[in-house]
This record gives structure tokens, sequence and C-alpha cells, in this order.
């Protein structure tokens, strides 16, 4: 529930106030301390209003009809963090029934502001979820309560996969049963047939799918990006000490998860700055992520642009060793997504918003790294991942081997951030153009006509994965295009077609 929200279902009287606050558990540890320690009198009012209203009006006008509760804004800022604000939270603990009426209105005051400036993260923090109810949602107006969601089993479906074991498919009032799948093709197969409800999805596919690259043309949304980063270029055993750079590739067979993948189009990416036609100069070809060691092993691939755990699982197994991390060639890069057919969001649209609002809450929840140990030991299980949960656990907390005998900590080899930017979109369908994957002028012809802004703007729901974050109280950005700075050069979104041509200029592919 979202704190103005909150506000209006709280009771009017002080002492009725304050007795459900501290049945609650409201008053959390971490906010006494908070309250104790910092001393409002040494902080400017116009800093206070920046800090907590985060420049969001609704939110500032919030905390300013908090502060006329409590009689003006020096009342409230006392007593959410002047210097007796301790003590004032110390005796609502102790014994939540005071006759000081006064004295408990102001303190329930103080106790919203300390929440809200709690969650009033910069954008380079985790999101934040600890002050979101745990208490189930209403089921009522879902057209469906019975799901299931497809995925393949690799920790880019991080999100995906541990909202059934962990709970936050039943918080929204619906059973979810996640489906293990083959392949991508599989997945791609299996949403335009409508087998299941809802798929765990590489980026490029909905773009794909929707204009018809690969199949027929089927819309699909991308609701929310399940992980960024976590992707590795991963290279056989036999071939230690003797790749160094990209031109080292050339004459290889490399494996990728699916033709329009996030993988695909990055590896090509690295390739070219090698002076390597990954046309011409080697062989890429789809390999399902769960035979990509196998293949490795036996030869039928060299190397493989691959999601984890299979990178890790590889080190693992002495099978090969990690060349490069996908972070490094483009750091906060996008991969997999969750998305669902027009024509099931159309036929179920509350029971999507649940669906999108339970895994944009599971991601903030993964983002933290404090709590990856544990979705480790969730999803590593037969029915999920089928890994050892030491693989797992390397990759979600970035302390691993790379089998180059070096032991790395990298917390952001993966992350998780809902957010599906614009310009990943324009950046995916920039890749689309330039390597046409289809090879039948399909992508170069009808992305720059229809518009690369609009081809995103169809298909990544950025408004809606907003509008869900700041409902849990997460801190989504405002804008909806960003330049994204990657190893060899920068993305402009506002103008991808010279951004291809600039790449074709100076690489010639």
């Amino acid at each position: 529930m979202v704190h103005w929200e909150f506000m209006q279902t709280m009771p009017q009287d002080p002492v009725e106030l304050v007795d459900d606050m501290v049945k609650m558990g409201l008053y959390q540890e971490n906010q006494l301390k908070a309250a104790d320690s910092v001393n409002a009198y040494e902080l400017r009012k116009a800093l206070f209003l920046k800090r907590v209203g985060r420049n969001n009006p609704k939110r500032e006008k919030l905390i300013l009809a908090l502060c006329e509760q409590a009689g003006g804004l020096d009342n409230a800022f006392a007593a959410a963090f002047g210097p007796q604000a301790g003590r004032f939270f110390g005796d609502a603990v102790r014994s939540s029934q005071t006759g000081r009426r006064e004295f408990l209105r102001n303190m329930a005051v103080g106790a919203a502001l300390v929440t809200l400036a709690g969650c009033a993260s910069g954008g380079n923090e985790p999101a934040a979820t600890e002050d979101i109810s745990d208490e189930p949602v209403s089921a009522e107006g879902l057209e469906k309560t019975e799901l299931q969601i497809g995925f393949i089993p690799i920790t880019c479906a991080t999100p995906i996969i541990m909202s059934e074991p962990l709970g936050f498919y039943e918080k929204y009032g619906f059973t979810a049963k996640v489906v293990k799948m083959p392949s991508w093709g599989a997945v791609r197969d299996s949403a335009i047939a409508g087998e299941l409800d809802a798929y765990h999805m590489l980026a490029p596919m909905p773009i794909a799918m929707t204009l018809g690259l690969g199949s027929a043309p089927f819309g699909v949304k991308l609701a929310s990006i399940e992980n960024i980063n976590g992707q590795a270029i991963t290279v056989a055993e036999r071939y230690k000490g003797q790749i160094n750079g990209p031109a080292d590739f050339k004459g290889f067979t490399m494996g990728v998860p699916f033709p329009y993948s996030m993988h695909n189009l990055l590896l090509r990416y690295y390739l070219a700055t090698g002076g390597i036609d990954p046309d011409v100069d080697v062989q890429i070809r789809p390999v399902p992520p769960p035979d990509s060691i196998a293949q490795l092993v036996a030869g039928d691939i060299d190397a493989y642009l691959m999601p984890d755990p299979f990178n890790q699982r590889a080190v693992y197994e002495g099978a090969g060793f990690i060349h490069m991390l996908t972070k490094d060639l483009w750091p906060g890069h996008p991969c997999c997504a969750f998305a669902a057919s027009d024509q099931w969001i159309n036929e179920n649209p509350n029971t999507f918003r649940a669906l999108n609002k339970s895994i944009i809450e599971a991601a903030g929840y993964a983002s933290d790294p404090a709590n990856r140990v544990e979705i480790a030991e969730a999803i590593s299980e037969r029915a999920f991942l089928n890994q050892p949960v030491e693989v797992v656990e390397a990759v979600l907390t970035g302390n691993f081997e790379d089998g180059n005998g070096n032991t790395l900590s990298i917390p952001d080899r993966i992350d998780f951030d809902p957010y599906p930017w614009q310009s990943f979109a324009n950046w995916i369908s920039s890749q689309l153009v330039r390597w046409d994957l289809q090879g039948d002028g399909l992508a170069p012809k009808a992305i720059p006509e229809e518009g690369y802004d609009t081809v995103g703007k169809d298909v990544f729901l950025t408004d809606l994965a907003r509008e869900l974050a700041e409902e849990l109280g997460q801190d989504p950005p405002e804008e909806i295009y960003r330049v994204e700075e990657l190893m060899f050069d920068t993305f402009d979104p506002a103008d991808p077609q010279a951004y291809v041509q600039q790449q074709i200029d100076e690489y010639g592919v």
C-alpha cells in the first residue's frame, strides 16, 4: 500500500492511531535508531522537503499535510527527528497508552515522516520494499487466480522464479506455477499458441515477435525487466591462454541462446570491434542454455555468450573459463523480461497488473544484496534451476572464481532493476536494423519507417512499470530515455539511425 493510502486508513483518534501503529510493528528498530540519532535542528527545512519529497508533488503534499496535523513543520520535524525523538518513540514501544494526545499525535506524524525519509533513497540504492506490508492483497477483480508462467532455468529469471517459493505471487491473491521450458523457441511458440498465461522472455523477443521477425507477427508487451547484467562470454578450457580480445575468436563456433537475444546482439557488437564479421568470420548458432556446457565439452561449440548460471557452472565443472562479463561491455544492460501477449493482457487486465506488480516487488527484493543468499537457496532446487546452490550463490553475490585462477568480488555481476527504459528498446531496435538477422531486409525497413520511438513505446510498458513501482514505494526514474555508455561507444537514443551508421562506418559491418 502506498503512503497516502495508508494515511487515509489511519484512525483519527491519536491514541487509537498509536495503538494500531504499535500493533502493526511500524515502529521498527532501525527507525527508532534513526529518530534518536538525527538532530532535526541541524537540517534546513528546504532540504528536508527536497529529500523526503524527492521532487514529487504528491509526496510533498502528503508531507505538508502531516506537518499541518502536527501543528506546523517545526513540531512535526521535532517529533520525527528532534533531540527527544528517541524518547518519544521509546515511550510508544514500551506503552501504547497515554493521555497526552498532543504528544501522541506528533509522535505518530513523526513515525510517518521517518518512514517516508527512510524510503527516500537515491537512484543508486536498492529499491525500497521493507516498508511495504506483507499482508495479502485482495483478489477481488482478478479475472484469473490460477496462472502458469513459462521460464527458462537461468538466473535472469530470478524474480519470476523466486516469487513462487517466496510467496510474492500468493500475496497478490493468485496462485502461479512457474513452468520450465526447454528453449526460447519453445517459449515463443507457446506464447503464440496461448498455452500459458505469461512468460519469461529475452528483452528483444517482444519487439521481434510484434514486428514479425523470426515468426508471424504476434503482439507481445514487455511489462518489466527481470535483470540487468548477468551474462558472460565463456570459452572452452582447451583455449586457455589463447584468447585476449575479440579478434582471437576468428574461426570459432559460438553459441547464443536465441537469435533475438541480448546475447547475440552483444556478442556481435563485441566481435565487430575486433574486425570480425559475425556473419562471415565466425559461426554463431542458437544453443538452449541447459545444453551449452555439454556442447562446449563435446567440441560442438568453442565458446558461448550465455546467461548464468551456465558460465559459472562451466568453471565449476572445469569445462571452461570466463573471458568477459557482459557488464563490462555495457554496464546496466537489460537481458530478460516479464512479458505477456496483447490478447492475454486485454482479456485479463487486472490479473496482468497484479502479476506484473508482484514481479516488480520481487525484483526490488532481489536488488538488495542482503537477500541474495536466501534467494539462491530458494531457486537452486530441482523444480527451478536444478543447480548446485554454491554455483547460483556465486552468481547472485558476485563472489566467484573465473576459471583463470582469479577469485573475484563483483557485486553487480547480476542485478535486478525492473524499469524498462525506452533507450533499451531503441538500442535493441538499432542492432536489429544493423544486423538484419533474418536477411530479408524487414527489420532495416520496418523499424525506421515506423519510428524507433514508436516501436519502443508500443512494446515496452515503461509508464505502467513506473506506476506500479511507485505504488510499492520504490523509486523509479521519471525519464524514459537516457544516454547509454557502452565499452566502445555511446548510444544516444534520440538518433539510433546515426548510431547504426557510425558503427558500420567504423567497423565495416
